[in-house]
């Protein structure tokens, strides 16, 4: 194995970021990416797409 850090890029700013240990924040670049992006969460600006649950449960009803 090697002893050479990946590299990535955060993914809110897009700056590399050292994927070691002593990195606390990973995959962020700090604590204001990591912030920016659970604040993103919370406001549901990420989503995965698909259908939402209460239209999943109306389906599966049997209507008999």
């Amino acid at each position: 194995m090697s002893d050479t850090p990946r590299i990535l890029a955060c993914p809110t700013c897009k700056k590399p970021v050292r994927w070691t240990p002593s990195n606390s924040y990973r995959p962020f670049c700090s604590k204001r990416c990591r912030l920016i992006d659970f604040g993103a969460w919370a406001n549901e600006s990420h989503k995965i797409p698909g259908q939402e649950f209460d239209d999943v449960l109306s389906e599966d009803i049997d209507p008999r």
